[in-house]
């Protein structure tokens, strides 16, 4: 699906890698923005749209992501 507003994953979606293999998850934005920073995927990074089109715009494929959790939050650890 091309990307744009009606799109679920946004206007923009960063696939993240790892060992270069598909970790599946993904920084991207929504037309759902009240979402955003709610366990509402599976281990997605959700941002406003205007946002990750910036970082996509700005970011270089291979570039380093570092994700700091919420320390209020609550997380499941499954394992």
């Amino acid at each position: 699906m091309e990307p744009d507003l009606n799109n679920p994953l946004g206007s923009r979606a960063l696939y993240i890698h790892e060992g270069g293999r598909d970790t599946l998850y993904r920084l991207h934005g929504t037309p759902e923005a009240f979402s955003i920073g709610k366990a509402v995927s599976s281990g997605c990074i959700r941002l406003l749209n205007q946002d990750v089109i910036h970082l996509y715009d700005e970011v270089r494929d291979g570039s380093p992501i570092v994700v700091i959790p919420d320390p209020t939050m609550s997380y499941l650890a499954v394992g």
